[in-house]
């Protein structure tokens, strides 16, 4: 009978394979997966146009001399209004021309953005818009809207172009943003071939950047006019010029991309004239990178810009990381002279810039909060970017106004021309990416390779940690069930069902406690005039509170029931690592760059959690060292500890306090981050369930 048995199918075989040798496998692929992460600069490929139809610097520019010089003297008019009363006088002048053009204008008011922590808002965007209870008419900011229609089009499609400004206390930069956006509108309500609507945006930033544009796009896709409740009460009072001038909200049509073009005050470093892009959008998401790649050609090759994009300036000067730069060119070297078709070594400058590059794209989607306006309209699915134009160095823009008018006049008039030639929306190239440069890219295809690798272990894990524990036969006659006889085997069989749901138990209510510590700072935040360290204070005590009082009902529960403690740590482990592997793989959907980060930090710590007291008997160097390593990841792997290592990382150590780390989880619940719920429900629970390993008794 043993010899007509069949054999399992290869892949079980597999599979049985690397469960059996788990912890082989376990450190093969961590390495590999760390070694996958720091060669992905080298990885990288060059950007490319995936579109054809967009076809970027095929025409030359249109934008005249006369449209420069009225762009001028239209930002010398609004550097006149030096002292503003209402906040309205900029916003009537560019309603005067525009109508003026032709076009058609209308202004959209709006309240101050007031973030509340609600448990049921999470990926719902940001709450726009709500009205205090002690509202006053001046709080209210202005959005100027000119809409051109396009000759040849149907009024189905749009491309909006969107330049902040402080209405109340404008800068030089804001006014030239303004005074291209105006030239531009000038030169494209008379051009015959636009087929998409043209929609320009002055957004009021008196409230913050992002707060204007989220409340005209809400509106936008309402079909809503703002707050009609108290509008008009104030447009009478406060806003005659307003009511006057007020023609309704204006809708053009589906939005095909978006553009914010802001102009900065300060100079660069460079030779050049710099222009900086920001893509990254709430929770990861990136506009599709086409739209990238024209603005970074045109700049570059039809105005001459240095193009960048934001970097981690201090990895510039890590040692660590010019060390493994010169190994990697090494290797290039020796590969090159064994076959020149393996070009894969890149010179060491070249790899930390990138790696810096690198490392802040994947910082700033994990963060999961837009790094300007363009969020706004991802949350929508729009895809735009925000431009940044800063003037070389040893230069004002006071000197090179025209230059400046016209130089990037032009290069956002060769960007409308590419998007205005796409017959559907952005969809052939990338919309899950990194980028290592300006042209220079890693796909999703590439960089998961890396995440795969670290997660890969844990359900290895957890199926060795499982069968060992199944082997184990109780040792003891109170390990058996005392209602009637049975087999060994069939009271093996009972222990084990019942050890797996005590472990799976523990696991639960721990993850039980991680989601009332998510809410708790919904009341935290309810009590007044607590600074952030206190506020901090009481989520912390609250927390440890909660958590000993379900402690001790788990255990309390299952008091009369007989354990066998060589096999509780081991079922333990096994159904925590399962749960991690679970939660990163979930955040993966969701956000990649916060599971990528992680799987950096919670993988090695749930593989080598093992109880202190076993390495306390064993007392060899290997259990030495374990015993540090499982010390210094928890130690690391405490959420307040990753945040201050990354602010000390990224900003110095020397202005830390122990309440930023309140001050940044409640920038993460005000935009809906899903970091902040990875960080509570995911990383926490495990943290806690790796210390419950660490003290058990054995």
């Amino acid at each position: 009978m043993a010899e007509n048995k069949p054999k399992p199918r290869p892949i079980i075989r597999l599979g049985l394979f690397l469960i059996s040798h788990s912890l082989l496998v376990s450190v093969v692929c961590c390495t590999a997966g760390v070694l996958a992460l720091l060669l992905l600069p080298v990885l990288g490929k060059n950007t490319y146009i995936s579109e054809n139809a967009l076809m970027p610097g095929s025409a030359r520019p249109m934008l005249s001399n006369d449209d420069v010089y009225e762009g001028e003297r239209f930002v010398n008019q609004i550097l006149s209004f030096n002292t503003m009363s209402t906040g309205m006088e900029i916003p009537n002048m560019m309603a005067e021309h525009i109508m003026d053009l032709g076009g058609e204008v209308n202004h959209h008011k709006f309240l101050p953005q007031f973030n509340k922590f609600h448990p049921l808002h999470f990926f719902l965007g940001p709450d726009t818009g709500t009205v205090p209870e002690n509202y006053s008419c001046l709080s209210y900011g202005v959005n100027t809207v000119g809409i051109t229609r396009a000759p040849r089009g149907d009024g189905k499609e749009a491309i909006v172009l969107v330049t902040p400004y402080n209405s109340l206390k404008i800068t030089r930069g804001e006014a030239l943003s303004l005074g291209i956006a105006y030239a531009l509108f000038s030169l494209l309500s008379r051009v015959t071939w636009l087929s998409k609507d043209i929609i320009w945006l002055a957004a009021d930033s008196r409230h913050g950047e992002y707060t204007g544009v989220a409340a005209w796009l809400r509106d936008y896709h309402t079909a809503s006019s703002g707050d009609l409740k108290h509008s008009e009460t104030c447009a009478a009072s406060n806003f005659p010029e307003l009511k006057r001038m007020h023609n309704g909200f204006q809708h053009a049509g589906t939005m095909a991309a978006a553009l914010v073009i802001k102009v900065a005050d300060r100079s660069t470093e460079f030779e050049k004239d710099a222009l900086t892009i920001y893509a990254e959008a709430s929770n990861g998401q990136m506009p599709n990178l086409d739209l990238i790649n024209i603005v970074n050609y045109l700049a570059v090759h039809g105005q001459g810009y240095r193009v960048k994009v934001e970097k981690i300036w201090s990895l510039l000067n890590a040692w660590w990381l010019k060390s493994l730069g010169h190994f990697i060119e090494m290797l290039g070297k020796l590969a090159g002279s064994l076959n020149p078709q393996w070009n894969f070594g890149i010179p060491v400058s070249e790899y930390v810039e990138c790696t810096a590059t690198l490392a802040s794209s994947l910082y700033n989607q994990a963060l999961g909060v837009p790094t300007g306006p363009h969020g706004a309209f991802r949350d929508y699915q729009v895809d735009a970017i925000t431009m940044e134009i800063s003037p070389k160095f040893s230069s004002s823009l006071n000197s090179r106004q025209y230059e400046t008018l016209l130089q990037v006049g032009r290069l956002i008039e060769g960007v409308v021309r590419s998007v205005n030639n796409l017959l559907e929306k952005f969809h052939q190239s990338f919309f899950l990416y990194l980028l290592t440069s300006p042209n220079r890219f890693v796909s999703v295809g590439v960089y998961m390779i890396a995440f795969a690798l670290l997660v890969a272990p844990l359900p290895l894990v957890a199926a060795s940690l499982f069968s060992d524990a199944t082997k184990s036969n109780p040792n003891t006659e109170e390990d058996k069930p005392a209602s009637k006889p049975a087999s060994t085997d069939q009271s093996a069989l009972t222990f084990t069902s019942w050890k797996w749901l005590y472990a799976a138990k523990q696991v639960l209510i721990v993850h039980l406690w991680s989601a009332i510590v998510t809410l708790l700072p919904y009341f935290v935040d309810q009590i007044p005039d607590y600074s952030p360290t206190t506020k901090l204070s009481i989520w912390i005590v609250l927390s440890i509170i909660t958590l000993l009082f379900l402690d001790s009902f788990s255990r309390s529960s299952f008091s009369s029931t007989s354990r066998s403690r060589d096999t509780e740590w081991t079922l333990l482990k096994s159904v925590t690592v399962a749960a991690a592997f679970i939660g990163l793989c979930l955040m993966s959907v969701i956000n990649f760059a916060t599971a990528e980060i992680g799987a950096l930090i919670l993988v090695p710590m749930c593989l080598t959690a093992v109880p202190m007291r076993l390495d306390d008997k064993v007392n060899t160097l290997r259990a030495l060292i374990r015993g540090a390593c499982n010390i210094i990841f928890i130690f690391i792997g405490f959420p307040p500890t990753v945040y201050f290592m990354l602010k000390g990382a990224l900003d110095g150590f020397d202005n830390m306090r122990f309440g930023d780390f309140w001050n940044w989880a409640e920038s993460l619940w005000a935009w809906n981050s899903a970091t902040y719920i990875y960080m509570c429900m995911v990383h926490l629970p495990c943290w806690v369930l790796c210390i419950q390993t660490l003290r058990h008794r054995c």
